[in-house]
């Protein structure tokens, strides 16, 4: 099994402000939430998960509630929002938006295309199939990766993340098997308490 999880909460995740490569650290909430996840799958896995992380800080702080052991593969970390980043969503201007989600080869400036996002994601999925086909493999991650991953398991274009709402600290499985890919779970939020 594929388990895909999104990093919890941030202080720019709380005002709205886009990440990308940015690194702050989890918040209070996301450290509380970082916990129940990592409480919620030592429990549900049978034996102890492989465990792999964006670089980035609050990729990696979420990890280590899972496990003490964690790997770091740069092909996971969030989407460039280039000039944007640390911005509000609403800087955004409205043609680029429309832009962007006409156009998968498009990025803001500075930034990083949905197209090259697929490009880098995809082989880092390639090379984990065939462990997750025999273990659970644990991906901490941002959410465009984690959309771009739902698509590869999907068999569709990147676009489709731009209908797709993944909450913080949120889960989704992708099970593995001789046949391919195949999502089983998205955006799993039960683990979390209320207060998060």
């Amino acid at each position: 099994m594929l388990i895909l999880v999104r990093h919890g909460r941030t202080a720019a995740n709380a005002a709205g402000l886009l990440q990308g490569r940015l690194d702050p650290s989890l918040d209070d909430v996301g450290v509380a939430q970082a916990a129940q996840i990592g409480e919620h799958l030592r429990s549900a896995c049978a034996e102890p998960p492989l465990v792999m992380s964006s670089p980035l800080l609050r990729a990696r702080q979420t990890a280590s509630h899972i496990s003490d052991k964690v790997m770091v593969d740069e092909r996971w970390q969030e989407i460039a929002y280039g000039v944007y980043e640390g911005r509000p969503l609403a800087d955004v201007g409205a043609a680029q938006w429309a832009r962007w989600r006409a156009d998968d080869h498009f990025a803001l400036e500075g930034g990083e295309s949905l197209a090259a996002l697929l490009a880098r994601v995809q082989p880092a999925l390639e090379d984990l199939i065939a462990v997750a086909a025999e273990r659970d493999v644990v991906v901490v991650s941002h959410v465009s990766p984690i959309k771009a991953a739902i698509a590869w398991a999907l068999g569709v274009g990147i676009d489709i993340s731009w209908r797709c709402q993944l909450g913080q600290a949120s889960i989704s499985r992708i099970a593995v098997s001789g046949r391919g890919p195949s999502l089983l779970s998205f955006n799993e939020t039960s683990h979390l308490a209320e207060s998060s």
